[in-house]
C-alpha cells in the first residue's frame, strides 16, 4: 500500500516539475534566473499560506522544539542554491543538454539513502536503473545544435522569436553527430548535487520532524527571504517584471510548490529511494511538453527512454 501510494505521489511530482520547468525555461530567459526564482517561491510561498490557513494552521504534526525549523530553513537554503543554479543553466543553455544534467540527482539521493540504511530488493534497483537510464536518455537529444544562447536577458536587448522569448545573441555551435556539452552544464551539475543532497535529507530528517506540507513552506519562506536579502549584495534585480511573463511566474511558482507537497508526501511514505527516481521523470515530461506545445520533433533515443520509464516503473511496482 505504501509503495502504490509512494509511487502515485513521486509521479504527481514529476507532472507537476515538468510543467513548472516548461514554463521556466521561458520565464528564466524573459526576466532572469534570480528574478524567476524570486517570484515563483513568493507565489508558491502565498498559495501554501492559504491552503494551511483554511487546512486548520501552521504547527500541526510538527515535533517539539526549534530544531525541526532549523532543519526544514536549512534544506530551503539547499534548495534555493540548487533551483537557482537549475534556473541559471536554462537561461543561458541548451535545455535537451542541461535538462539531463540536472535530472541525473536520484543517483546520488539513492546513494545516500542505501548508505543511511534504506533497503531495496534487487529487483526494484534493477527498476531504479532502468527508469534513471530511461529518464536520461528521453531528455537527451544527439542532432546537431545550430546556435547556442549566449545571453538571453530579453527585458534588456533583442528581437523575440516565435516562442515570445527574446535573445540578445547566438554563438554559432559545430554541427556534431554526438550529444555535447555547452553552456550551462556546470550549474545544471550544481543543481543535480544539490537536489541528490536535498531530497535525501527531506526524506531522511525534515519531513518526519515537520511533515510534508508544513516544510515546503518553510522552504519557499527561506527560500524568497533569502533572494530578497541577498538582492543588494550580489547586484540582483528584483524589478516588477511587465506584461504576460506574471502568468509563467505564477505558473512555475503554483506547479512547483504542488510537486513540491506530492514529493514529501512521498518520501514520508519512507519510500525515498522510489519516490526520488519517480520524481526526476521531470524531465521526460518537459520534453514530452515541448513535442505537444512546441512541436519539437522526438528522437528515436528518446522514444527508447521513454519505452524504458514505463519498464523501469513496472519493475518499481512488483
Amino acid at each position: 500500500m505504501q509503495l502504490s501510494l509512494a509511487i502515485i505521489l513521486g509521479l504527481t511530482g514529476a507532472v507537476c516539475w515538468g510543467g513548472a520547468d516548461f514554463a521556466a525555461r521561458f520565464a528564466s530567459r524573459r526576466v532572469g534566473a534570480y528574478r524567476t526564482l524570486f517570484f515563483m517561491q513568493f507565489f508558491g510561498f502565498i498559495a501554501l499560506s492559504v491552503y494551511l490557513k483554511f487546512r486548520g494552521g501552521f504547527f500541526e504534526g510538527i515535533a517539539p522544539g526549534w530544531h525541526p525549523w532549523a532543519l526544514a530553513a536549512l534544506a530551503g537554503v539547499i534548495n534555493m542554491i540548487a533551483s537557482l543554479s537549475l534556473y541559471y543553466s536554462f537561461q543561458i543553455g541548451v535545455m535537451s543538454i542541461v535538462g539531463p544534467v540536472s535530472s541525473a540527482y536520484p543517483a546520488l539521493t539513492v546513494a545516500l539513502a542505501v548508505a543511511s540504511g534504506e533497503r531495496i530488493t534487487a529487483l526494484r534497483g534493477a527498476g531504479l536503473a532502468v527508469t534513471l537510464v530511461g529518464v536520461i536518455l528521453a531528455a537527451t537529444t544527439f542532432t546537431p545544435a545550430a546556435a547556442t544562447p549566449v545571453n538571453a536577458n530579453p527585458e534588456r536587448e533583442g528581437p523575440a522569436n516565435e516562442t515570445g522569448v527574446k535573445e540578445t545573441g547566438t554563438k554559432e555551435a559545430a554541427a556534431k553527430e554526438t550529444a555535447h556539452l555547452s553552456k550551462g552544464v556546470g550549474w545544471a551539475l550544481l543543481a543535480a548535487l544539490g537536489f541528490g543532497v536535498l531530497f535525501w535529507f527531506l526524506g531522511f530528517y525534515v519531513v518526519p520532524a515537520v511533515g510534508p506540507t508544513i516544510s515546503v513552506w518553510v522552504i519557499r519562506l527561506t527560500c524568497f527571504s533569502v533572494l530578497a536579502v541577498a538582492a543588494v549584495p550580489t547586484r540582483q534585480s528584483l524589478k516588477l517584471p511587465s506584461g504576460s511573463v506574471w502568468w509563467l511566474l505564477a505558473a512555475v511558482g503554483f506547479l512547483d510548490t504542488a510537486a513540491f507537497v506530492a514529493n514529501n508526501a512521498g518520501l514520508h511514505t519512507g519510500q525515498v529511494s522510489v519516490v526520488s527516481v519517480l520524481a526526476s521523470l521531470y524531465g521526460a515530461v518537459t520534453v514530452l511538453l515541448a513535442w505537444i506545445f512546441l512541436l519539437e520533433k522526438l528522437e528515436r533515443s528518446q522514444w527508447s527512454g521513454i519505452v524504458l520509464i514505463f519498464a523501469g516503473i513496472v519493475l518499481v511496482s512488483i
